[in-house]
């Protein structure tokens, strides 16, 4: 056995998985510098193509309605996943405490497909137009669930011991939540919004369904020009699409990965007190 140490079978397994999965990013990165207007063709490095975006008044509404969505649903799935993930770890034992559970993990496993078409009969039965409101619900629906997961993970290892003694010296439930709990969860909460806003971002499936006039999102409108064949500008705006994302989710990752830091300092220092 080898332990510890690569083959060339393990190397040449990685080096091909990654060039399968990233190798077609690269490529769009690379020519939406290019100067040609063929995509598959090079003609020279320009940023022509990113110029000419500021000038395309179709991408840059539906930038701005990609934008106005993924923050407001970000902000509401934060709030509601936070409460559902301090429901959940606070209150083990209620009536139909695993329907509820059950519930609130539903989209993480559900296809897309199921989740917009139920959301779009919904919207119908109850006669609600689709539009920018309808989108904002349903990335809602999609990521309060990862939001979910990401504060029950730092509420399984709060210590619940900080917020007995601000309870016992007279402080109020809701003060003791935003002066002692929040402010521990913080990190996690924060890395859940930036969560749930790259995967709003990122979502065709479930707008698509959604949508209505004057809703149209950056991923659909990308969609709907690629069907009509590939143009330098859909690679440069998916080039800014993917680097946004990529930021939110290394944001994302960092601050969950200091909050565990901060988790573990904590632990030694109370165990150093002790």
């Amino acid at each position: 056995m080898n332990n510890g140490k690569l083959s060339w079978f393990n190397v040449t397994s990685l080096v091909v998985g990654f060039a399968f999965l990233y190798l077609p990013i690269l490529i769009l990165v690379v020519f939406s510098f290019n100067e040609s207007k063929l995509v598959t063709v090079w003609g020279g490095f320009s940023t022509k193509w990113y110029a000419s975006l500021w000038h395309n008044e179709a991408i840059k509404d539906a930038a701005w309605v990609t934008l106005r969505v993924g923050v407001l649903s970000a902000t509401f799935a934060t709030v509601l996943g936070t409460m559902a993930a301090l429901t959940l770890d606070r209150f083990t034992r209620f009536p139909g405490r695993t329907l509820f559970s059950a519930m609130v993990y539903a989209p993480l496993v559900m296809p897309e497909v199921i989740t917009g078409l139920s959301l779009l009969l919904l919207f119908v039965a109850i006669g609600f137009d689709r539009g920018f409101w309808t989108v904002t619900i349903a990335h809602t629906t999609l990521t309060m669930c990862f939001v979910a997961v990401v504060v029950q993970s730092r509420l399984v290892t709060f210590d619940r011991s900080l917020e007995e003694a601000a309870l016992d010296l007279g402080c109020p439930p809701v003060r003791t939540f935003f002066q002692i709990t929040l402010p521990l969860i913080l990190p996690a909460v924060v890395a859940g919004w930036m969560l749930a806003f790259t995967l709003s971002l990122d979502d065709l499936v479930i707008a698509s369904f959604n949508t209505g006039p004057g809703a149209t999102t950056l991923p659909i409108k990308i969609y709907s020009q690629v069907r009509l064949g590939v143009t330098p500008e859909i690679n440069a705006v998916s080039t800014i699409l993917i680097a946004v994302v990529a930021c939110g989710v290394v944001a994302a990752s960092v601050l969950t990965k200091r909050s565990e830091l901060e988790r573990e300092r904590a632990e030694r220092a109370a165990a150093a007190g002790g």
